[in-house]
């Protein structure tokens, strides 16, 4: 009756992975929306007794697996519809013209005769960012005793996240401000000398991307200023 309790005790631990298990910290995965991203299993080759589970979100719903050789893509394909992608050699999982709503935890279960291993991937999905719009604020100008006109330029954006705006007066940054989770509209004010020769620009970026207005004309957007002073 001992030995028969220890080898049960024994095969349980097996199965739950504890010889041979490896559990990995959490890969971050930074991607644009669009492109196509691959989550690696770390397997050479899949032997026909394994079995691999990709499972994504906080229910760890099963998206696809592998067993016997054998790939299946499950029912679960209202978020990734066709997008979904198993290699039939290592298993390796690419989502391919991701969206935003794929962010999240994806959990690799892979399971062999020596025992369990885990993998976790932690996806951010970025949406590409637009070039910013540059105007001026018609109610901001001023004259000095100089006659010196100035007036104040919007760099803006709309429907942004997780995005920094900032603008440049040649290669030295001058301002900026950030947003994160809230998809908002973003305006960044500059006040500027009308008719000066300085190079201004104004970038937005996320982690991943970034967009630059680079033609802003100082002259341009302010002559209404310079007609009033």
């Amino acid at each position: 009756m001992i030995y028969n309790a220890t080898l049960f005790s024994l095969c349980v631990l097996i199965m739950n992975g504890v010889f041979g298990a490896d559990i990995d910290a959490v890969k971050s995965v930074s991607v644009t929306e669009g492109d196509s991203v691959s989550l690696n299993t770390g397997v050479n080759e899949i032997q026909r007794d394994d079995m691999i589970l990709w499972m994504f979100g906080p229910k760890e719903t099963r998206i696809a697996e592998i067993y016997k050789q054998n790939i299946d893509m499950l029912e679960y394909n209202k978020i990734f519809e066709d997008r979904l992608q198993v290699d039939n050699q290592t298993g390796s999982l690419t989502i391919r013209n991701i969206r935003s709503e794929q962010s999240g935890l994806y959990k690799l279960q892979i399971i062999r005769n020596r025992g369990t291993s885990y993998k976790r991937f932690n996806v951010t999905v970025y949406a590409l960012v637009p070039i910013p719009i540059i105007t001026r604020n018609s109610s901001q100008c001023s004259s000095s005793s100089s006659s010196v006109s100035r007036c104040s330029l919007l760099c803006s954006v709309v429907n942004v996240s997780a995005v920094t705006l900032s603008w440049y007066k040649g290669n030295s940054l001058l301002s900026s401000i950030s947003v994160s989770d809230l998809s908002i509209s973003l305006s960044l004010p500059l006040e500027v000398e009308y008719q000066e020769n300085n190079i201004y620009s104004c970038v937005i970026n996320n982690p991943i991307t970034n967009q630059t207005q680079h033609n802003i004309n100082i002259t341009q957007l302010c002559h209404m200023c310079s007609d009033r002073s």
